[in-house]
Order: C-alpha cells, then sequence, then structure tokens
C-alpha cells in the first residue's frame, strides 16, 4: 500500500538500526504492520515506524495486522509469551517466539508481589543492527504487564539461529510447511 507522511517522524533504518528523521511529504510503501509497528520502504530503503508514529502515516488502518494487547488471563508466564508473540522482526512476517528466536524465558519473584522477567534471544544474524530495536520491543511490551516490576531482554548467539529453529507455525506463514 502506498501511502505518504503527514509529518515529519522518527523512524530506523533497516537492517542498519540506526534512528532516522523521515520527512513530512515523503512517499512510503508499506511492506508490514505487525505487532503495532510498520515495515515502509522509501526511495533510500526500508524503515521501522514505531507504533507511536504510525499516526504519520496518511489514511493507514492496521485492521489485525495492529497492536494487539497482550492477553491477561492465564499465568503471567502466558502473559509474557503472549506479550513476546507481538514482536516482530521487521523484515520477516512472523513474530520472534515463532521465528524461534526465544531462547531462554525465567520468572523470579519481586518485592510487592510482582515478577522480574529475563529472556535471552538470539537473531537470525550477528550483523544484525535491528537487534538493539527487537530486545527493546520485547523489553518494553513485557513490561507493560501489571504483574511486572522489571523485564530484561539480552542478546546471545550460543546457539547460533538455524531455519529449523522456526515453529510449525512459522513455518506455515512462510510457505515452507
Amino acid at each position: 500500500m502506498e501511502t505518504v507522511l503527514t509529518r515529519d517522524c522518527s523512524a530506523t533504518a533497516i537492517p542498519a538500526g540506526n534512528a532516522v528523521t523521515l520527512e513530512k511529504g515523503t512517499e512510503v510503501f508499506i511492506t508490514q504492520t505487525l505487532g503495532g509497528n510498520v515495515t515502509v520502504r522509501t526511495g533510500s530503503g526500508l524503515f521501522r515506524i514505531a507504533s507511536f508514529d504510525v499516526d504519520a502515516l496518511e489514511e493507514v488502518d492496521l485492521g489485525e495486522s495492529g497492536s494487539e494487547a497482550a492477553s491477561t488471563s492465564g499465568s503471567l508466564e502466558d502473559s509474557v509469551w503472549d506479550a513476546l508473540r507481538q514482536c516482530f522482526d521487521p523484515e520477516i512476517p512472523i513474530n520472534i517466539v515463532d521465528l524461534g528466536l526465544i531462547y531462554d524465558l525465567r520468572i523470579e519473584p519481586s518485592e510487592a508481589g510482582q515478577s522480574n522477567v529475563f529472556v535471552k534471544m538470539t537473531l537470525t544474524a550477528q550483523g544484525c543492527g535491528m537487534g538493539p530495536v527487537i530486545a527493546e520491543d520485547a523489553r518494553t511490551r513485557i513490561s507493560l504487564l501489571d504483574e511486572v516490576s522489571e523485564a530484561t531482554v539480552d542478546i546471545v548467539w550460543d546457539p547460533v539461529w538455524n531455519p529449523q529453529m522456526i515453529s510449525e507455525e512459522g513455518r506455515k506463514v512462510l510457505g515452507i510447511v
């Protein structure tokens, strides 16, 4: 879908991961709208526009591809997994759980009956500049859960990610079942 930016907006260059400002009036082609964030292509390349800046896009309806709230029913662990399923690699239309990027999830009690959440995740490629952006998205979504006092998301490289780590659901999305 082609659209135009109605105001200057912050974005992240893909795959470098550096912050940029896309100027008002820039024509963009939307390539992905998942987890509330939008990936756009311009004449200068690919960019990720965070959910809080999506209003800069002229007449964009995120519909069911938009930001879905994490489940509030079930255990805290279920809620954390649901939150992680709302995080997407901006170049691949699969959430980071089904992509096989989450290696470890640990929940420990903290003060006032809340919990600290620790996640170890990897990336599909070590040189990906989007790693810190994706990890921060995951950390933020976990931190927004009422039961969580603090969330930490660390990027690890062992074991090295490979396509066999993609879940059955992820394989269906990619058409490689």
